[in-house]
Parts: structure tokens; sequence; C-alpha cells
């Protein structure tokens, strides 16, 4: 192994006639690069010559792509002083482009004073045998895209590549489960009729599952513990993991629609102090994770999973950055979600909005025009941060979702904070100065009920994932309408339908960015399951024949993201807040009980029904100048005035949740029924 002059950049590079190896390890006596063949046979191993900055290098002449690899990384045994070097244990290289072979659990990949003590080649210790290898793989990169969504035209489709794939009829077998099934041309084809803008992929880094589950004879499926930020998962692809990912990611962009991936920089996958060394662990504990002050053998878990990465840290500041500009970039993803946010805006004293974290990404050249998406909440102190994150990044909603079930249940004095949702949660964005898209609307999300089962389940049913049904949220705010689960009783089935339009209707009409659920559109159902993230069997994969039940329900659902693409009054990118007037001096929003009076103070306290017009104000003509959306949340039919208007038109109805299709004809007033909402369209004369 020959040296070479500076720092390079972190990871196996290939260069002309061999490969660059570098890595971080701070505080490490020696590091020695491990090569494996094929069959994981150990073939050879290098001490990296160099060490600058903490960062080990070294070039290896005659090393070439596919090579497989890792580290042993010699040092301090120390962890009340925050060091965990084991030689014992081969540690996967934090920035290797793929992993190959299969995670195994295994008591020698747990650290331990006996096992530091041990010679690195003590089999009695030697974690090799039980971990995947990094392998060196060529500069690839995928085709340039000009897919831009604005966030006023953006509608966000989650979904996981092998949940949505494994049941699809049109998806070859050999595919399924596999980014090669998300690019299928018609499963490309069914979302683009939809009329969603953005696929959201929940986790795709390579990812373990946890001892707890393996003992259980289960497996994690949504992927939120990350073993390595910048390899594909192995599990959703063949031969060629990173390769088939670029593919797939090609494919969504020449169907112009968005990539945007589900990212948990968050934790990883070592766990607490009793988890497995793996890779950041033994290369540079003390760099990587938040310590407890005063007992550095402790993890801080404000993520819940064990440990925290520390971001304050130059290691994995650099980490989380590099691993986004290479996804962003290389890749060219169009957005991240963060899972627990909050940690990466977190200073040892708690989160702020002004941390650095943000402002790198803000500055950076190729991170500052993709999307960056927040789940504003950890479990750490303080950790409920919706409304606080900085400009440009958005956030996930739940305020939206716990209202919007409450409200069409029946909940008493929810009238006023639905309106607040509606109109785009102003209260929480807007004295931050952000409008309408700064909030991601959900009903239902992989976390929690899908929409079938809010209005099918009053309980969770988590008995599956053998925690005797203590996890999961029991703040559902769920009904069942008289019976817990299916029902034969077509009454409860007819209102749980119209219920589940009612609330896909709720967020496809409400001012910011609606994002929908896979499988929610036509009915896909987790038996009560609000926490599937260990069933990676038919309670998560998709059951298409769903649609064949109820086909026009699926129709109806095209149809509301069609009127919310066609109506701009729908998603505004400021706030409306009656100020603004109509050339005859009508406000462009205003809020009506259903005999025309407008809603007082002592209304909102009881309010079940309600109509919000909305107008335009702009002095060109607009195809659809106002639009009014008649809200019937209560038990009784209910006769709705129409909102006046500054011209001769007429309103039509464009949709119902009460019927299949919507009545066409020109009126002044409309009848809604019982537990039912109406669009209905203002077009000038």
């Amino acid at each position: 192994m020959s040296k070479t002059a500076s720092p390079p950049p972190l990871g196996a590079h290939c260069l002309n006639g061999g490969v660059r190896f570098a890595v971080l390890a701070e505080h490490a006596e020696r590091l020695v690069l491990c090569l494996f063949d094929e069959q994981d046979r150990l073939t050879n191993q290098l001490d990296l010559p160099e060490q600058t900055d903490g960062v080990w290098h070294g070039f290896v002449p005659g090393c070439v792509a596919g090579q497989r690899y890792g580290y042993r990384a010699y040092g301090p045994y120390k962890p009340d002083k925050g060091h965990r070097f084991d030689a014992t244990k081969l540690l996967i290289d934090p920035y290797a482009r793929e992993l190959r072979g299969r995670f195994r659990w295994s008591d020698e990949l747990i650290s331990c004073p006996a096992s530091a003590a041990a010679r690195a080649d003590d089999v009695r210790y030697d974690s090799a045998r039980y971990v995947p290898k990094g392998v060196v793989t060529p500069a690839q990169s995928a085709r340039a895209s000009d897919v831009a969504i604005p966030w006023s035209q953006t509608i966000i489709y989650e979904t996981h590549v092998r949940s949505f794939t494994m049941r699809h009829p049109e998806v070859p077998a050999a595919d399924c489960g596999r980014f090669a099934g998300m690019r299928h041309g018609q499963v490309l084809e069914y979302l683009k009729a939809l009329g969603v803008t953005s696929i959201e992929l929940m986790p795709i880094h390579f990812f373990v599952d946890e001892s707890f589950l393996a003992e259980k004879h289960l497996r994690n499926h949504w992927g939120y513990n990350t073993l390595s930020f910048f390899a594909p998962m192995n599990r959703y692809a063949g031969a060629q993991p990173l390769a088939e990912l670029i593919e797939m990611i090609d494919a969504i962009h020449d169907a112009g629609m968005e990539v945007i991936l589900d990212v948990v920089y968050n934790h990883t996958a070592e766990g607490n102090e009793q988890g497995p060394t793996l890779s950041l662990r033994g290369l540079n504990n003390a760099g990587y994770y938040r310590l407890a002050p005063g007992n550095l053998a402790h993890y801080i878990n404000d993520s819940g999973c064990g440990n925290t990465l520390d971001i304050n840290s130059p290691a994995t500041f650099n980490l989380v950055l590099d691993s986004l500009r290479y996804f962003a970039g290389d890749l060219g993803v169009d957005g991240f979600r963060f899972d627990l946010a909050p940690v990466l805006g977190r200073f040892h004293d708690g989160y702020s909005p002004d941390h650095p974290f943000f402002k790198a990404v803000a500055d950076d050249p190729i991170l500052k025009h993709k999307k960056m998406i927040a789940e504003p909440w950890d479990v750490g102190p303080g950790g409920y941060q919706l409304g606080h994150f900085p400009a440009p990044w958005a956030q996930w909603n739940d305020q939206f979702r716990d209202t919007v079930r409450r409200f069409w249940r029946g909940d008493r004095h929810v009238a006023a904070q639905f309106a607040r949702r509606l109109h785009g949660s102003a209260d929480i964005f807007e004295p931050a100065g952000r409008g309408p898209d700064a909030g991601i609307n959900l009903i239902s999300a992989h976390d929690g009920f899908n929409l079938r089962d809010v209005v099918t389940y009053e309980q969770k049913h988590n008995e599956a994932n053998g925690e005797d049904n203590r996890d999961g949220h029991n703040s559902n705010y769920s009904r069942n309408y008289g019976v817990e689960g299916d029902s034969d009783d077509r009454t409860i089935e007819l209102v749980r339908r119209r219920q589940r339009l009612n609330m896909l209707a709720t967020l496809l009409w409400s001012q910011g960015v609606p994002m929908l659920l896979a499988g929610d559109e036509f009915g896909h159902t987790q038996r009560g399951n609000n926490n599937a993230y260990a069933q990676d069997n038919e309670t998560t994969w998709l059951d298409w024949s769903l649609i064949d039940d109820d086909p026009d329900f699926l129709t109806q659902v095209q149809q509301l993201v069609a009127l919310r693409h066609r109506i701009p009054l729908l998603r505004r990118k400021g706030f409306m807040h009656g100020v603004s007037k109509t050339p005859k001096g009508r406000p462009n929003i205003e809020w009506f009980n259903p005999d025309g009076s407008k809603l007082t103070d002592g209304d909102w306290l009881h309010a079940h029904t309600m109509t919000l017009a909305l107008r335009h104000t702009k002095k060109e003509p607009a195809a659809v100048p106002g639009v009014a959306l008649l809200i019937n949340a209560g038990n009784r039919e209910a006769a709705f005035a129409l909102p006046d208007m500054d011209s001769g038109g007429t309103w039509s109805e464009r949709f119902y949740s009460g019927a299949t299709t919507a009545r066409q004809r020109p009126h002044k007033s409309a009848t809604v029924g019982a537990l039912a909402c109406a669009l209905w369209a203002y077009e000038a004369g």
C-alpha cells in the first residue's frame, strides 16, 4: 500500500491503477484494511499508512471495482472516556457506496473488555462472518433531470418499495419488492393517473433488523434502523443495488415525478451501550454519538432507539451533509424527509432553528434547491418543534391529521381548529413568516392507522408485533361506526366509505402541501395494526385487488387530485385572511353557516356544518374565480346557500362525497347529506 500526500475524500475511490481508501478514526492508533473475496474469505490485510487530521488513508495498486472490504481499528477500549476500539470487530466503512452479504446477529458483534484485549484473529470474538462488507464501486450517477415541482403544485405520495410492489399484478415476480418493481411502466402510469407529483420512499439506506425482532422471527420492514448512510438496501435489489436504484430514479424522473427519500440521520443500528460494534462506534464513538455528560459510557437517547448522532461534532455534521450531497447530486434525488428532525437542530442544551446544520443546507449549492421536509418531533427535551423549522423547510403537520379526524368523527368544539387546518394552519406557520407551503398536510402515514382503519377500528390491534399490543399510538381519533373491523352491514360500510372520501377531500382542498399514504386511495387495510414496522407480509403489502371491489372510489380520489391541480384557489402560496378584496369589495375568504349568514364566535363552538368561500382578487380573468366548500359533519342533511360572487356566472358542483358522481347542474343552493362534503366552482358568465 502506498501513501498519499493529503487526506483524500472519505470512502473507497477508483483511480488509475488502483483504489484509494480513506476512513475517519480520530483516536485510533492503527487502521487495518481487510480485503475479502466474493465468498467472504479474507484475502489480505493492509495497514493504512497515513493519518492526517484523524483520517487514515492509503492507495492500493491493482485493486479494482467490486473488491469487498472492511476495517479493523486499534485503539483504547475505555468506554468511560468515550472510546470503544475493538480490533476483533470488522467495521463497515461509513462511506461505502454498496454493501454485500447478509447481516446476522451473534454474540461476536458485541464488544467487551475481553474482546477488546484479544487478538484480532481470535475466532471467539471475531465478527467478520456476521456483517456485510463494503464494495468498491466505480463512480455512478443518475441522468440529469429537469423535474422540479413547485411546492404549491406538489402532491406527495408516501410509499415503501417492498410494500408497494410485492403484490402488484403487473410487476414480474423477479422484480416484486425491488427498485425494479418501482420503475415498472404500469406502476408509474398508475401514479401519473392518480395525479401525484412526488414519490416519497420510506428508508432505502442499508438497515438491519433489531435483535429482538430476529428472536421473534420478525424483521424490520420500515427501515428506520440505518447501518449505512450511503449504501442502498440490498433487500430491494438483485446483484447491483446502486445501479438498480439509479435506474429507478431515472425512470421516475422520465415519468415527470420527483423522488423524495425518507432519511434517518438521528441514530444508527448500533443501539445503546449493550449494542453491536458495526461501524461508527468502532471507528470514532466519541466523535459520532452524543454521550452522557459525566458518564461517557452511556448514550443520550433523544431518538428513542438507543443512541443519538451528535450533529454538533464535525464528524457527524460532515457525514450527514456528504450523504445528502451524494444522493442529491450524484443520484439526482429531489428531496428528503428527515425522521426525528429536531435531532439535527439540537445543541447540547436544546433545539434551535438557527443551528449551523440548517444554514449549511440552505447555503449548499446543491441542497438549497431540494425539498427538505422535517418530522418536527423527537423524544428528547423540548422535542415537539412544529412550526419552528427555518425556511425553506416544510414540516409534517400532525395537528392537521388529528383535527381532521376528530372533526369528521363528530367531536365537539373542534370546528374552529378544523377551519384553521383547512386554511393552511396559519396559527402554526405564519408567526415565523412562513406560508401554507410550510405545512405537509396528512390524514395518515406509515406510522399509525391507515385511512381505512381510521373508520374501521377504535382500538389498535398490534398483537402480531409480539409486544402484547403495548406498542403504537393509543390516540388514533378513529371510529368504527358500530362494529370493530370489517362489517357485512352495508349501511356501516357506506358511512365508512363516505368518511374516507370526506377526509381525503379535506386533505386535497386544504391550503398547504398534501401527502397521501399509498393504498388509502383504494382502501388498503392493515387490520387495525397501527405500528406495522415489523410486518413484512400481507399486512403491509398493498392489496391491489381492492381496486376491483370499488373502482369508483379510486376514480373519485383521482377527481379530487385533479381538482386541486385545476383550481389554483386550493393551493395558494400565501394565507388568505379576508383583507384582500374582490373588485366588488367582497373578502377573498369567508366562512358561512349553511343559511348564508356569517359564522359568529358562538357558532364556532358548536358548528358541524359550514361553508368556506374562496375568491380570486386578481383583475385578470380566472377559469374558476371562486369556490365554495360545503362541509356537513352533522347527522342530518343540510341545505346550503351558495355565496354571492362578483359577476353573473353560475355555480356547478364538481365533487360530492355522498355519491359516486358529482351533480353537474348549475344551482344557487345545494343539499349536502349527513356526513358529506361538496365542492362547488363558480364560473363567470
